[in-house]
């Protein structure tokens, strides 16, 4: 998934900046800024907040980026497939997973790329040593722009995958979009059967429940008891420990939460941009 052949050229200095709305407590300008110390190379990374409604303002931002006065911009909520119109070209990736996270500039054309799936199946591997029995089940709770990067992660190394999501219709439109694979589909407010007595041994949370300041929020009711086996990933990074994590932990699972995500698509995203690798342990430190 990890396309190396689209790094771009070296400019002197690198602006790079984030897309969303809103961005008050966004972690990557520490994240980037760090990354472009570490590797020695001048630069800055700006917030771009722009409404959801605000079109123009998004046609404006990424016009800059074509006339190469910003080098390279991340996509977070909302825009992730509201920037998709006004870009020339997606890379396979990005088109296969239906949002953008990363665009950069190649031969005069706006590229969308998204990192996001390499960055999960990275730190997955990472966090969980890659103690998979196989064949693996997963369960994905949610199914957004963030659920459709961890769905395309999973399948793509070869896993068994079922969505639950409050919104079958979104869970639905979210299989169709990957017809050569067999995708479960069960209803949020019943997964708790599936979860109980099915085979499964990781479970991705791929909504915002438990995140910061519903940090009493989990989307495991009290008191369910996981097999063993059970891998939790929880994509909320903020707080650093979700409930669902501490409750996972406090059963004896393997948990982890999504920072090391976070970094890792970020590192991703900042090599295509620059064409320089950064250092992980140093990103992290930035924000730890």
């Amino acid at each position: 998934m990890h396309q190396s052949s689209i790094f771009i050229l070296h400019p002197s200095s690198f602006h790079l900046g984030l897309i969303g709305y809103p961005l008050g407590h966004s972690l990557s300008p520490r994240i980037h800024t760090a990354a472009l110390q570490a590797c020695r190379l001048q630069g800055d990374y700006s917030l771009f907040p722009i409404h959801p409604d605000d079109q123009q303002g998004l046609k404006d931002l990424l016009a800059r980026v074509r006339s190469g006065e910003i080098t390279g911009l991340n996509v977070t909520i909302p825009h992730k497939q509201n920037v998709i119109p006004l870009l020339d070209e997606l890379t396979p990736t990005a088109q296969a997973i239906g949002a953008v996270n990363t665009i950069y500039l190649r031969d005069n054309k706006l590229i969308g790329h998204n990192t996001d799936a390499q960055g999960f199946i990275t730190d997955l591997k990472r966090a969980t040593n890659s103690a998979f029995c196989t064949p693996h089940s997963a369960l994905v709770l949610g199914a957004g722009g963030s659920a459709r990067a961890v769905v395309y992660a999973l399948l793509n190394d070869g896993w068994n995958v079922t969505i639950a999501a409050r919104r079958i219709e979104q869970a639905q439109q979210l299989a169709l979009s990957f017809p050569n694979y067999q995708l479960q589909i069960t209803n949020y407010s019943s997964f708790i059967f599936y979860a109980k007595h099915s085979s499964f041994i990781l479970l991705v949370n791929a909504t915002p429940i438990g995140m910061t300041p519903n940090i009493d929020q989990s989307p495991l009711p009290e008191n369910i008891t996981l097999s063993q086996h059970t891998i939790i990933y929880d994509l909320v990074y903020n707080p650093r420990e979700t409930k669902l994590v501490k409750d996972a932990r406090a059963q004896g699972l393997s948990a982890a939460t999504g920072l090391g995500m976070l970094i890792e698509q970020a590192a991703l995203a900042f090599e295509i941009w620059t064409g320089h690798n950064p250092p992980r342990e140093i990103m992290l430190s930035s924000i730890s």
